[in-house]
């Protein structure tokens, strides 16, 4: 059997991490998850070329999304990025900034995240 994709979700909201989670370990990726953008950073600095994407909301306390994003992409270059964003004057904007491969609008749709997903880090459907 193959590795699963190594993913690692970011969102200050627990219902969101644990809907994440359930969804995209049921389709057999690996999932570690994050409260906030130092908890991620600790994960990413403790296993570097470990995880194949980050998913991460863009407004968080800490470090935002946006900040996290700047890292990865400066750090771990080799991790793709996918922002979520609803909230705040000019989601829009703020995704942007963020520089991330794909930018997600919330609610989400999982399905449609899982695909973009998969295609983004070249996952084959089975």
């Amino acid at each position: 059997m193959a590795n699963p994709a190594r993913l690692l979700i970011v969102d200050d909201n627990e219902d969101i991490l644990s809907t994440f989670y359930e969804f995209f370990n049921s389709l057999g990726y690996e999932v570690k998850t994050a409260v906030d953008g130092f908890a991620a950073l600790k994960i990413l600095r403790d296993k570097p070329d470990y995880f194949h994407c980050l998913i991460t909301d863009l407004v968080m306390p800490n470090i935002s999304g946006v900040g996290l994003i700047s890292i990865v992409k400066n750090e771990y270059p080799n991790i793709k990025t996918v922002a979520m964003t609803g909230y705040g004057d000019h989601p829009g904007a703020l995704a942007s900034e963020a520089r991330a491969d794909i930018v997600i609008f919330k609610p989400v749709d999982l399905f449609k995240i899982e695909r973009k997903v998969a295609e983004l880090i070249g996952r084959k459907e089975d």
